[in-house]
């Protein structure tokens, strides 16, 4: 199953939470993958983590580096998925989502690799998962019991993950994207006819979400035990 078809699957589900033990097993680990390590045209967390160091020879001006470069590639995947209007509106939230999560995700990641953690370990990546909850969604779970620890304590906690904490972080991220994307069409709906005015609000909208998700993942991954950037 490709990525796309993995992030529709999980946008698309009545019962999500219900469904999220299936939807980690098949998809997260696989989702997490193409984020972080990358695939053609989409440069893994670690590339993008050493060109802006690279070029900055200083770790949080290159953090603030891979937040802006972030913000800017929400702004423009949220425009160019939300062009059509509103003819088009049930077939660009799943491609919003999943490029949204994709980005999002990259960034959290290569945030965590300028700090110094190992984003190999399957606990970084679901830490970086987490940040798209954002500050708010987080403090929200953890008031609900949902789930027990912030991402920073996922990312430097012994052992491995288990796999229902995964399933809960992996729930609690698509139910919040599911309902960011889905409140962000509701609401922009006159907008949206007239297209190109309904793409650049929507964009903005992607790409503040985006800077505030990059904020939190600063904020969650401090400096830890530095690793060799290469």
């Amino acid at each position: 199953m490709g990525l796309r078809e993995t992030m529709t699957n999980m946008a698309s589900s009545v019962a999500i939470r219900r469904a999220a033990p299936a939807v980690a097993s098949r998809g997260v680990r696989q989702f997490l993958s193409k984020a972080v390590d990358g695939f053609p045209g989409f440069p893994g967390a670690r590339e993008v983590a050493r060109k802006h160091l690279a070029r900055t020879q200083d770790v949080d001006e290159a953090v603030k580096a891979v937040i802006d470069q972030h913000v800017r590639l929400a702004g423009a995947q949220g425009f160019v998925t939300n062009l059509g209007g509103l003819v088009t509106i049930f077939l660009a939230i799943p491609a919003n989502l999943a490029g949204l999560a994709l980005v999002q995700a990259r960034m959290a990641a290569a945030i965590a690799h300028l700090r110094g953690y190992e984003i190999t370990d399957l606990k970084v990546r679901a830490a970086a998962l987490m940040t798209l909850l954002g500050e708010e969604g987080v403090r929200e779970a953890l008031a609900e019991h949902e789930l027990d620890l912030r991402p920073h304590d996922i990312a430097v906690g012994a052992g491995d993950l288990d796999q229902a904490t995964l399933e809960r972080i992996t729930a609690d991220v698509t139910q919040s994207l599911v309902t960011r994307i889905g409140g962000k069409y509701a609401t922009l709906t006159l907008a949206k006819r007239v297209p190109l005015i309904g793409g650049a609000v929507s964009g903005g909208f992607d790409a503040f979400y985006t800077y505030t998700v990059g904020r939190f993942a600063d904020q969650e991954f401090p400096p830890h035990v530095m690793i060799e950037r290469v």
